[in-house]
């Protein structure tokens, strides 16, 4: 997670812009325009690099980054990086890196990518990535970029490349330290010795602040003291090698080591001393075996026959049972229980490129598998195959969603069923013809009123009610001419009408302005209606298809779910094979080298017995 925090932090917006002051050598801080973009930012800011890897992609495939820009493709391939999918992440930087970010950006993220290249053994690759730093990037992180490529060119058994590039080596006192060292193990592999000697010497004798300070100055005294052992300068050799701490990674080398330097001066009862201390140590150890040898060795030369012999047998006994030891750990890792045990007290579950076995478990192969679970090839093999469990594990949470689906799908299908009868029944009462041409006639009806004035047609219906009895009493009237007393009666007949028909006529364009627009209503609701019908008829046609179609495409996520399943696993136990594989033949090579030393046991103490049989005998009364 730290990698791409570096990488690609600078390239994540801020979520307000204000908030952070700009940064000569990022990205210049924006705002999240996109909101799937800011839950990419969430789910990458807690750490679940995963998830944001999914959503972002997801959200470049609905086209839903539209404002994010380039910011999106880093911050894409920093999360590819994070996986450890460098080749992707690799394509996206060449794309993207080389004009659309600021210099120092672009160089953070080829000095990571060019990391992650080294990791995982393609060195040519992580050359070209180092060297497409331009040097604009950090002092630190410059540093690291040299020390880098001199790793590479010392993997690669470039040694004089790699002194070249380490000789004007620029950096803080810890980074130079590390210069130091590979300089002086690339000259020496050089047979330069003499020149080898100062930068080795002054990593020797730091004053280390840290642990792992403390082991770089014992392997340089280790490396040293060896490569003046092998050109046959004892003296020299014990002055560094006794530098070595006693209670750290490389003391039982350097007892080893030591010991041979006393000896190869001719001091075997001086050499005896670190190589008693050595042979009370874990017999598991490389050193320590030899050291089986060694002693009764010295013993030998001493002329002590009889404690050489003592030591001898009790070296093949020692070497019987490590030999039991070694092929009960490899029926053990046969059985599939190595990678098992590694992974046991694997907290962080998550895939991250930067993830190391850090703590071994309490078991016999542990020991004996040391050197083979720090080397990078073989935690690289490890982190494949627990990124391969990572994805496993997610394919099976997919693959029990599925049936949440179904139950979706088959809720759906339920209400469906369900509410169909409910819909064909508003469907079959819905006349929605006969309400149209209702409509039609009301409106050819208001047209005909319009045309000829007819103000009784728009009065209300109490004033319909008084017009028709006003109507009754003048057909009365008009029925009875020759009535003399009820003339009263004809004038207030004349003015009741009069003053109704008035009214109905002041207010005949108000009241066909609303009836206009009440038809004009009408019709809208009508046509809202009628489209309405037409989605819910259509709809009642299409649902069970569209069922269909989910039900279809969930089965085949199902079964691409199950098949990507199989070949993750298929994968993982070919990868398991290959890591079992991997440490049975280091133990087996361990057990070659123990059985080795059992035969050179057996070869000296059979001329020890062959010395003492074969001895010519003193004459009696001799002195001892």
């Amino acid at each position: 997670m730290a990698v791409v925090m570096i990488a690609c932090g600078a390239c994540a917006p801020a979520v307000r812009a204000g908030d952070v002051a700009p940064d000569p050598n990022g990205l210049t801080p924006q705002s999240v325009r996109d909101l799937p973009y800011g839950d990419v930012l969430f789910y990458f800011y807690q750490g679940d690099d995963f998830d944001a890897i999914t959503r972002l992609l997801a959200a470049k495939q609905e086209g839903e980054l539209s404002h994010t820009g380039p910011d999106a493709d880093l911050l894409l391939g920093g999360l590819y990086l994070s996986l450890g999918e460098h080749v992707e992440a690799g394509r996206i930087f060449d794309k993207l890196l080389a004009t659309d970010a600021p210099p120092a950006v672009r160089d953070r993220a080829w000095y990571y990518l060019g990391k992650v290249w080294y990791r995982r053994g393609y060195l040519a690759d992580a050359e070209r990535a180092l060297q497409r730093i331009d040097g604009s990037v950090d002092p630190a992180v410059s540093a690291k970029r040299t020390l880098l490529l001199a790793e590479i060119m010392m993997r690669e058994h470039r040694f004089d490349d790699a002194i070249a590039l380490l000789r004007d080596f620029h950096g803080s006192p810890e980074w130079t330290a590390y210069a130091d060292f590979n300089l002086g193990v690339s000259l020496v592999r050089e047979n330069r010795l003499d020149a080898a000697i100062p930068f080795l010497d002054r990593v020797g004798s730091i004053d280390p602040g840290s642990e792992e300070f403390r082991a770089l100055k014992d392997k340089a005294n280790l490396a040293l003291g060896f490569s003046l052992l092998q050109a046959k300068r004892p003296e020299d050799a014990k002055r560094y090698l006794a530098r070595v701490r006693l209670d750290g990674p490389y003391a039982t080398k350097a007892l080893l080591g030591f010991g041979w330097a006393q000896a190869m001066a001719g001091h075997y009862r001086k050499a005896l001393v670190p190589w008693l201390a050595l042979h009370a140590r874990d017999l598991r150890d490389a050193a320590v075996q030899e050291s089986y040898l060694a002693v009764p060795y010295a013993y030998g030369k001493l002329h002590a026959d009889g404690q050489a012999a003592e030591y001898y047998n009790g070296a093949i006994a020692s070497f019987d049972a490590e030999i039991r030891d070694i092929d009960a750990s490899i029926r053990l890792i046969g059985d599939g229980q190595l990678i098992d045990r590694l992974l046991a007290a694997d907290r962080k579950k998550g895939a991250t490129w930067s993830w190391q076995l850090r703590h071994l478990p309490d078991a016999p192969e542990s020991r004996y598998l040391y050197d083979l679970l720090a080397s990078d090839d073989f935690q690289e093999g490890l982190k494949n195959y627990r990124e391969l469990q990572f994805m496993s594990r997610n394919l099976s949470a997919w693959r029990a969603s599925i049936s949440t689906y179904d139950d979706m799908i088959a809720t759906r299908q339920a209400a469906y069923d369900q509410r169909v009868p409910k819909a064909d029944a508003v469907l079959a009462a819905a006349h929605v013809d006969d309400l149209l041409a209702k409509r039609d006639e009301f409106a050819s009806r208001l047209d005909a009123i319009e045309k000829t004035h007819d103000v009784v047609a728009l009065a209300t219906p109490e004033e319909q009610k008084t017009w028709a009895k006003l109507e009754r009493i003048g057909d009365f009237l008009a029925a009875h001419p020759n009535l003399t007393d009820i003339g009263d009666m004809r004038d207030k007949y004349r003015l009741m009408r009069g003053v109704l028909y008035w009214r109905l006529s002041q207010s005949f364009r108000a009241r066909l302005w609303n009836e206009r627009r009440a038809l004009h209503e009408l019709s809208a609701d009508l046509s809202v209606t009628e489209r309405r019908v037409v989605r819910v008829r259509r709809a009642r046609k299409d649902i069970p298809n569209d069922t269909s179609a989910a039900t279809a495409r969930v089965d085949a996520l199902a079964a691409r779910i199950d098949a990507l399943q199989s070949r993750i696993g298929a994968l993982s136990a070919r990868q398991e094979r290959f890591l079992d594989r991997m440490a049975i033949s280091a133990l087996k090579d361990q057990e070659a080298r123990i059985r080795t030393y059992q035969v050179q046991a057996r070869f000296a103490l059979a001329a020890i017995y062959d010395r003492t049989v074969n001895a010519p005998k003193k004459p009696a009364g001799a002195p001892r």
